[in-house]
């Protein structure tokens, strides 16, 4: 789908720990040679899906063998992924080994946030991709070196489009979105809630503020996916965090 979605790819993708030099890794190509006809190009999306979903299933595989919980977060920019992981990361490590794979474009600045928790973690940057795909989630649980019987959680690339199309071998997907967004959400964006298992609505402490209907929301997420979930949640507050907490644990 990559070459509908427009993210080319020219440089390579680098998964690397805070601290580290880039390591350099290609999850897959995204570069494209326009000169060609849409049956072709379709042709090489199908192929593209086809590998991807081959090595999600070999993820699948590997978490279910040794007992690890993986959880794909993804949402749009600016939903608070990165800071409800912080306050989960502290509410669960003490009981259960916890591990994060960080995915953005660019800069290390998320997997830096993560490091001060003391989960371990590692940063994919994927340069113009818009996704984390499963070869790239494959590549950085090798090198985080997950331990059995954990918690692994994937912090998507921010993006309500793309992420919705690449399964990751994932035990649960979590769509993340914020009052400050707006209650069409899941119209305007389909796929990425019909996807997911839980729907977190965060930032709660700014309802008072924004016109953001949580019923109507609701009732539209339910349009496109009738078995989603909903959590209520503010990471800045402590809101529903307990709840999300203890979802987790019952998976």
């Amino acid at each position: 789908m990559c070459g509908t979605c427009g993210c080319g790819q020219p440089e390579p993708v680098s998964i690397r720990k805070p601290g580290e030099g880039v390591d350099h890794d290609h999850g897959h190509s995204h570069a494209h040679d326009h000169d060609h006809d849409h049956l072709h190009e379709l042709n090489v999306e199908i192929d593209i899906m086809r590998k991807n979903d081959l090595l999600a299933e070999r993820n699948r595989g590997f978490f279910e063998a040794k007992g690890i919980k993986a959880f794909n977060l993804v949402s749009s920019p600016g939903s608070g992924k990165t800071t409800i992981l912080e306050q989960t990361i502290g509410l669960l490590k003490k009981s259960k080994p916890v591990f994060i794979i960080e995915g953005d474009q660019q800069t290390m600045l998320d997997a830096d946030r993560i490091e001060k928790t003391g989960a371990p973690v590692v940063q994919v940057n994927t340069g113009n991709g818009c996704h984390l795909d499963a070869q790239m989630v494959s590549l950085a649980v090798k090198k985080l070196e997950v331990s059995d019987n954990a918690i692994l959680f994937i912090e998507n690339v921010g993006n309500l489009v793309c992420p919705a199309l690449f399964d990751l071998g994932e035990t649960m997907r979590v769509v993340i979105i914020s009052v400050t967004e707006g209650q069409d959400k899941p119209l305007k964006y389909p796929n990425i809630f019909q996807s997911a298992n839980l729907c977190l609505i965060n930032k709660s402490d700014l309802l008072p503020y924004v016109d953001f209907d949580i019923e109507q929301f609701r009732e539209y997420a339910l349009r496109v996916n009738h078995h989603l979930q909903f959590l209520t949640v503010s990471a800045k507050t402590g809101e529903g965090m307990q709840e999300w907490v203890e979802w987790i644990s019952a998976i």
